[in-house]
Parts: structure tokens; C-alpha cells; sequence
């Protein structure tokens, strides 16, 4: 899986930039003005507090982790996120955040799965919205269409959760008991917090802040992506700083290298081409923007890595 990754970003990478003129690109590279980058990490910083408090909400009020502990475990997973392929930093952070708070991991999952369940549909739902103050864009039509089948989904799934609770979970989990040390009664546990996790599917005081803070979050790193393209004078509206957050933000679907190498550039590229910018200038945008949204974050997360790992020493040495 891991070639297959490594291959596609190649691929993407390739079709990002056969059309580039490395002298345009260059030059446009030294004429960006970095300043811009100031407000745009500041809006970048204020997303992701934005979505650790989103994801605290998740939680049911009675187990709800600290939000200390849960910010960690974010930082952490967007750590791994960007130094491994395979969107690995969900496993990560499900990890940390119980190791810090003690938080059941299949609860923890539960509450993932709304959340990207709740990301998708506020990146779909933010794209529809300002489709106005956009140029022609082919795929918006199948944009809606998937914002339909995921809303349709996520509405059956509230609707099972509500009626039969734990039950289908168990069923499908029920195989594994045949796996040496996995008892019945454990994967009976696995399944009810599973499900307790998956509370902001059909609560609306667990959904409708969980939502309603996932397309702030959006709202805001759109306004970040908007500041870098302002960098380079482009002289290109909020829409533009939407679209590329959504181009670049789903194309991560894609199996590709760490960091999303490759896939961010094409979804940026073709993000930009819709204004017709000029494509060496586009990927030197789209680069930066990439550099900028990865380096910060490895770094943040390097650093709530390393405290976490020192407070588990700690805590094995008091103990």
C-alpha cells in the first residue's frame, strides 16, 4: 500500500507541474511577500484551537476529557499525519488522548469518525454556499451530490444508532471473539463505547456544536489560505482561500506520500486554475501554502510529542 501511495503522489506531482515554467515559478517565489504569512498563521492557530474545542464537544459530558489533553492528542495526530502516509495520526491521537486522560480508545474512535463525518459535510456545505462568488467550476454539481448521499448516510446512521443502539456494532464485532485473549464480554465493552462515542450523530447538544464548530474551523483556515494567495497578489476574493481549502483538504483522500505530497499541489493547482491564474504561479502558491500548513504543525506537534512522552516517563517513574 505504501508503493501504491508513494506512486499516486508521483503521479499528482507530475500532473501539478508539467505544465510549470521554472522561471515564472521561481520568480514567484521571490516576489511573494512573506509578511502576509503573519495573519494567516495567526487564523491557522486560531482553526485548530477552534477544532480541539470542537472535538472536546464530541465527547458525552460525562466522560468529556480535559481540553488540555484532548489539544495534545490533536497536535500529536497532525504530527503523524505529516510524517506518515495513510492519515496515521487518527490512530495517534486516539492513542495519546487515552495515555494523558485515561479516555476509552473505541470511544475516542466513535467520536473521530463524526468528526470527519462533520468535516466533509461543512467543506461541501461552505463550498455550496459561496458557489456564487465563484468562477465556473465543473465539479460542483458532484460536489452537491455527494453532500446529498453523505447527509442521507449520516441520517440513516443517527436513525440505527437511536433504534438499536450497540446491537449491529456487537454483530459485526462478534467474529473477533474467536482471537486468542478477546472475550465476549470485551468486545461487548468495545461496542457500547463505540457507540456512546458516536453520541453526536443523533444528540443535537453533542451535533449541532459539533457542526456548527467544525465549519467555523473551516471558515477560518479558509480566511488563512485566503491571506498566503494574498501573498502573492493575486488579487483573489474569499472564495478563492474556500475553494483551495476544500480542493487541497479533499484530495488528502487520496493514498499518498507523508504530508499529502503531491495531491495537496494538483488539488491546488487546479483550485487556482478555475481563476485563471497562471500555472507556475499557482503551484509557487500552492507550495508555499503546503510548506506553511505542514511545517508549523510538525513542529507543534513535535514539541506536545515530546511533553507527552516526558509525562508518561514521569508518571511510570512515580509509579
Amino acid at each position: 500500500m505504501l508503493v501504491v501511495s508513494i506512486g499516486l503522489s508521483v503521479l499528482f506531482l507530475w500532473l501539478a507541474a508539467r505544465g510549470v515554467e521554472l522561471s515564472v515559478f521561481w520568480e514567484s517565489l521571490q516576489e511573494c511577500n512573506y509578511l502576509m504569512l503573519i495573519p494567516a498563521f495567526v487564523a491557522l492557530v486560531v482553526g485548530v484551537a477552534i477544532r480541539a474545542v470542537r472535538w472536546q464537544l464530541l465527547f458525552a459530558p460525562a466522560t468529556r476529557p480535559p481540553l488540555a489533553a484532548v489539544t495534545r492528542a490533536l497536535l500529536v495526530g497532525q504530527l503523524f499525519n505529516v510524517v506518515l502516509p495513510m492519515r496515521a495520526g487518527e490512530a495517534a491521537r486516539i492513542v495519546v488522548l487515552y495515555q494523558d486522560a485515561g479516555t476509552s480508545r473505541a470511544e475516542s474512535l466513535g467520536t473521530v469518525a463524526v468528526e470527519r463525518l462533520y468535516d466533509v459535510l461543512g467543506l461541501l456545505l461552505l463550498l455550496l454556499l459561496t458557489t456564487p462568488f465563484l468562477p465556473e467550476v465543473t465539479w460542483l454539481q458532484r460536489a452537491a451530490v455527494l453532500a446529498a448521499v453523505l447527509l442521507a448516510l449520516a441520517a440513516m446512521a443517527a436513525v440505527v444508532v437511536r433504534r438499536y443502539g450497540a446491537r449491529p456494532v456487537r454483530v459485526v464485532l462478534r467474529p473477533l471473539a474467536r482471537l486468542p485473549r478477546v472475550t465476549g464480554a470485551h468486545l461487548e465493552g468495545i461496542a457500547d463505547r463505540l457507540v456512546y462515542g458516536l453520541g453526536a450523530l443523533h444528540r443535537p447538544r453533542l451535533a449541532a456544536p459539533g457542526f456548527l464548530l467544525g465549519v467555523a474551523s473551516w471558515l477560518v483556515l479558509a480566511l488563512s489560505c485566503w491571506f498566503v494567495l494574498m501573498a502573492f497578489d493575486l488579487e483573489l476574493g474569499y472564495g478563492a482561500g474556500v475553494l483551495i481549502l476544500v480542493t487541497t483538504t479533499l484530495s488528502l483522500v487520496i493514498p499518498s506520500a507523508p504530508g499529502g505530497l503531491g495531491v495537496f499541489e494538483a488539488g491546488g493547482v487546479l483550485a487556482l486554475s478555475a481563476f485563471g491564474v497562471y500555472e507556475s504561479t499557482a503551484l509557487s502558491a500552492t507550495v508555499v501554502l503546503h510548506a506553511f500548513t505542514v511545517f508549523p504543525v510538525a513542529l507543534v506537534g513535535a514539541i506536545a510529542l515530546h511533553g507527552h512522552a516526558v509525562r508518561l516517563r514521569s508518571a511510570r517513574q512515580a509509579s
